[in-house]
């Protein structure tokens, strides 16, 4: 019965500390900057624009 009831505890503590979020988008997110060697397709090339893009718009951050 201990068992059982150490063993319930331990998933829920586990469960719940999986919830936990530090921060904000602006804390973690950074500029997409690709390298010289780099050989983007026009889809990356899209991607990485609007990435950078959101970057600017939600941080005020010049890429």
């Amino acid at each position: 019965m201990m068992f059982r009831t150490w063993g319930v505890a331990t998933l829920i503590a586990l469960s719940v500390s999986g919830c936990v979020t530090a921060g904000s988008y602006c804390d973690v997110a950074r500029p997409v900057r690709p390298s010289v060697e780099d050989k983007l397709t026009e889809g990356t090339k899209r991607q990485i624009l609007a990435e950078n893009e959101k970057l600017a718009k939600l941080c005020g951050v010049k890429p």
